[in-house]
């Protein structure tokens, strides 16, 4: 491999919609690989925290389902060489195991570390879907940031990011903004943009055409439920309203600069319940 490009998506830290994990399971189950590098996950995490799933049988353990944290070697849709981090965020040793990734990222002459995942966000789904980049240098953000300085609960993902920019090694991360009413479901177009910015900023040639199917047939979906009901037309509205204010003020760099009167959380909440759960119900639709 000459310069591979490292995605990396974990399981445990936010993921609105499903984002990361649709993209990923999307790339595992579309390319061929082998893994590469594995981690001692005995180490790494915390097993009563998040037990891993067993198999009864009759009077026997059939089945243990080992979780990995791997990375694994795949080629895209033009035999481009990839490496792909998967597998739960480790719950203890996050510097060594940042430490571990460097080293790889070394090693392999990996020349871009790529991470993607889905935030909740006060967003309909009627606009474009939207995303957040960071990177360990300016030149590599693609997309203004919504935010100003803050302060999160940290990640793993996110400390990787940061160890390897003070190191010299250029990484950029996504943050795909989804509708803060969708964030507990399966949002296809969420993957989409998060696809598209991995695409544009590596140059790889992925594949996109399921999950855009996908896409259309949840959207489809949504829009299905939300017509006819008054309390969530109303919400949906509002934030439309919010939304165009915003993106239409070329002056400001936040959507979160201005403020509006906005449904509460408890109001959103109650509005919403009977649509998640219909959404959530396989023979609701």
């Amino acid at each position: 491999m000459t310069g591979p490009v490292l995605l990396h998506s974990l399981d445990g830290f936010v993921d609105a919609g499903q984002a990361g994990q649709l993209v990923r399971d999307h790339l595992l189950g579309s390319l061929d690989g082998r893994v590469v590098a594995r981690f001692d996950v005995d180490a790494l995490l915390d097993f009563r925290a998040r037990r891993p799933m067993m198999t009864f049988d009759r009077d026997h353990w059939s089945g243990y389902e080992a979780p990995e944290l791997v990375v694994r070697l795949l080629r895209d849709e033009v035999g481009t060489p990839f490496l792909m981090l998967t597998g739960p965020e480790p719950d203890r040793q996050w510097e060594g195991f940042a430490a571990a990734v460097r080293s790889l990222v070394s090693r392999l002459g990996v020349a871009l570390t790529v991470g993607f995942h889905g935030i909740p966000m006060g967003v309909p789904h009627t606009r474009p879907v939207g995303l957040t980049s960071h990177a360990t240098r300016p030149e590599l953000i693609t997309k203004t940031s919504w935010f100003d300085k803050v302060q999160v609960p940290g990640s793993a993902a996110a400390l990787l990011e940061y160890r390897l920019g003070e190191h010299g090694h250029d990484a950029v991360g996504f943050a795909v903004h989804v509708p803060h009413y969708l964030a507990q479901s399966g949002y296809p177009a969420a993957a989409v943009a998060a696809l598209e910015a991995v695409i544009a900023a590596t140059g790889l040639v992925l594949p996109s055409d399921a999950l855009r199917e996908a896409a259309v047939h949840t959207d489809a979906e949504i829009a299905e439920q939300v017509a006819g009901n008054a309390e969530v037309e109303k919400v949906v509205t509002a934030l439309e309203q919010q939304y165009d204010a915003f993106a239409g003020a070329a002056e400001r760099e936040s959507l979160l600069a201005e403020r509006q009167d906005m449904p509460t959380a408890e109001e959103l909440g109650a509005q919403f319940e009977r649509f998640l759960a219909e959404q959530d119900d396989p023979d609701a639709s």
